[in-house]
């Protein structure tokens, strides 16, 4: 079993920054890749961004040059800085621990961004 615990979310004007945070705990296998995923209402969960334990990162087109997301392996969490926020940035944001095997999910964070 592995626990994520996410927190950072919040209210922000467009244009500002927020910076996301979660820590796993329990069970972690040294390869694994941790991710962002955000749900807008009415919306799928999509991919913003993942990286991998070795440092491999991927990312939405929409965030790219925005967004980054970082990981310390040592204290098992991963980030998301979100800089330059939009309106259309606003969702529920999730952390994802994935291995060959298994998914885990955290209980995910709103940011809203306001106009």
């Amino acid at each position: 079993q592995v626990q994520l615990v996410e927190s950072g979310g919040g209210l922000v004007q467009a244009g500002g920054s927020l910076r996301l945070s979660c820590a796993a705990s329990g069970n972690i296998f040294r390869f694994n890749i941790m991710g962002w995923f955000r749900q807008a209402p009415g919306n799928q969960r999509d991919l913003v961004a993942s990286i991998t334990s070795y440092g491999s990162t991927n990312y939405a087109d929409s965030v790219k040059g925005r967004f980054t997301i970082s990981r310390d392996n040592a204290k098992n969490t991963v980030y998301l800085q979100m800089n330059s926020l939009e309106s259309e940035d606003t969702a529920v944001y999730y952390c994802k621990y994935s291995t060959s095997s298994v998914n885990y999910w955290g209980q995910g964070t709103q940011v809203t961004v306001s106009s």
